[in-house]
């Protein structure tokens, strides 16, 4: 194994840090050195050793108490790593032109079910949306969608007529907690006419609902066309 070097980055002392756990230099459930011991060991800053402890812990190498310590895992558990994808983005990957359509835009009182799911007044005002997704001519993804004005009342003066609201809330408000869910819906009429598909027909569905701190943003649901695919990487 070569020796550290001196003025590491981060991504040089995870490595580090990553093989000593996999030889078992670092053994299961033993205590790492602590920042300061690493820093100078590295010739580096407790930042830049804090960040790449940090994100050992995050992929599930490494527990941090404070106070305690950082500690290897017994049993690493891998993570998936999840980011929000934007939808024209994962048609561009098909090789597919992209296409958007606005099918209905209002405001109206949240639903008795909505208020429920996101913890808001009864009848609170929210902006619903619905949008298609293609892929060339051929349905892609049919989106339906809440966002709670009260959070974000910027987005009353966005215009959903050229592109979704996914890329505006992508660009504009930048999450802080995200609920998501993946299911197997039958397709209803309205589901099943956009989507071009057979009526009860199953379909891959995601629920996605996302929080700025404490206020709740967006619910969504994402209805796919048959034959989509969703993979994640550990």
């Amino acid at each position: 194994m070569p020796a550290p070097r001196e003025n590491m980055s981060y991504r040089d002392i995870k490595q580090v840090v990553l093989d000593r756990i996999q030889n078992k230099i670092w053994a299961p459930d033993s205590l790492l050195p602590s920042e300061t011991e690493l820093a100078v060991e590295f010739s580096s800053t407790r930042t830049t050793v804090n960040r790449a402890l940090r994100e050992l812990a995050e992929e599930g190498y490494l527990e941090r108490k404070r106070k305690a310590g950082t500690r290897v895992l017994n049993s690493p558990v891998r993570k998936a790593q999840f980011s929000i994808p934007l939808v024209r983005d994962e048609i561009a990957e098909t090789g597919a032109a992209y296409r958007y359509s606005l099918v209905e835009r209002r405001i109206m009182p949240a639903p008795a079910w909505l208020s429920a799911r996101l913890d808001i007044p009864q009848k609170q005002e929210v902006l619903h949306l619905r949008c298609m997704h293609y892929a060339g001519n051929a349905p892609f993804q049919y989106e339906v969608r809440w966002v709670v004005t009260d959070s974000i009342p910027e987005i009353l003066e966005a215009d959903f007529t050229q592109s979704g609201p996914n890329d505006w809330l992508v660009q504009k408000v930048p999450f802080t907690n995200l609920e998501l869910s993946f299911m197997a819906t039958k397709a209803d009429q309205t589901v099943s006419d956009f989507l071009d598909t057979a009526l009860g027909d199953p379909l891959f569905t995601a629920e996605r609902i996302t929080w700025l701190r404490t206020k709740p943003v967006t619910l969504a649901k994402l209805f796919f066309a048959p034959g989509y695919k969703m993979t994640t990487h550990l």
